[in-house]
């Protein structure tokens, strides 16, 4: 497998608010994705759950199934509790032949409370980084004897944020524990997503591309704001993130740091699609996913 465009649903449905972009029927996503040079999908809210009938929503589009969010509480379970509770999910990839098993810690997230901003995540202790390590790393072990491959998503509003969290995190796991590399989230949160490739670059299994509006997010930090009002924007304004082209990340740098990488890089924009159409900026991101692509010379 070379280089992939999937994409993630949350442009034309939000999955932590469902209301937004709760009236867009399914088929309206997968074809305008379609049109928009999409040739895979994350799963997301209005996805079946049940292999035939997902395989069924999704092959009229053309559109492979390239794995999607499952929470993960290892801060309160052991592994072996995490992975019977992630049997569901584990057999649903495992028949849709993907092995993308994305995971993030949402124990103690304020990412999905819209009363809840930002400044009030939660913040690892310094010492409590190996245990948990330790426990993501038994987890993708069990994940990795059945063929699936985790991809930690380091997320704003959780306690893999910033730059010098995502290096305690990964200092403190070993593969088969691998890193989703979100160039949004990453950049909101303070890094360079082309030194994250670089740094990490062994280890990165998954690429999410969403772009960043800089002077909204600062603005949202400015103004405390909750995580999700941060993407939606206020009033007729937009928010925080954006498709690739539309905001800051440098994506030839980020392709250019991934040399060798071969899987999927997946377009997002958290955006209310009321304010911003989703086939408009899907068709903006793909086009600029391409061009830098072909720019770092990946295939």
């Amino acid at each position: 497998m070379t280089i992939r465009i999937g994409a993630n649903p949350i442009g034309w449905s939000n999955d932590d608010l469902i209301e937004i972009g709760g009236a867009t029927p399914l088929e309206t996503c997968l074809s305008e994705a379609r049109e928009a040079g999409i040739v895979g999908m994350e799963l997301g809210n209005k996805f079946p759950r049940e292999p035939a009938a997902l395989k069924a929503a999704l092959e009229p589009y053309g559109m492979r199934c390239i794995g999607g969010w499952h929470s993960i509480e290892l801060l309160r379970r052991s592994p072996a509790e995490e992975f019977a509770a992630a049997k569901p999910h584990r057999d649903l990839l495992k028949a849709m032949g993907t092995d993308v098993f994305i995971v993030c810690e949402t124990s103690n997230t304020v990412h999905g409370s819209r009363g809840t901003a930002l400044s009030r995540r939660p913040i690892m202790a310094a010492g409590d980084w190996a245990p948990y390590g330790a426990k993501v790393t038994d987890f993708a072990s069990r994940l990795a004897d059945e063929g699936l491959t985790l991809c930690y998503h380091h997320h704003m509003g959780t306690i893999v944020q910033t730059e010098a969290e995502i290096d305690a995190f990964m200092g403190a796991t070993k593969a088969p524990a691998n890193l989703l590399l979100d160039t949004g989230h990453a950049t909101w949160g303070g890094a360079d997503p082309a030194k994250l490739a670089r740094t990490y670059r062994e280890r990165i299994t998954h690429v999410h591309c969403k772009d960043v509006r800089l002077d909204k997010a600062k603005g949202a930090e400015a103004e405390d704001l909750s995580f999700l009002d941060a993407i939606l924007g206020q009033g007729a304004e937009l928010g925080v993130y954006t498709v690739p082209g539309d905001g800051s990340v440098d994506y030839t740098a980020v392709f250019k740091a991934l040399t060798g990488y071969s899987g999927w890089v997946v377009l997002e924009a958290e955006q209310d699609p009321v304010k911003a159409d989703p086939l408009t900026y899907a068709r903006k991101g793909v086009a600029h996913l391409k061009a830098c692509l072909a720019e770092a010379g990946l295939p």
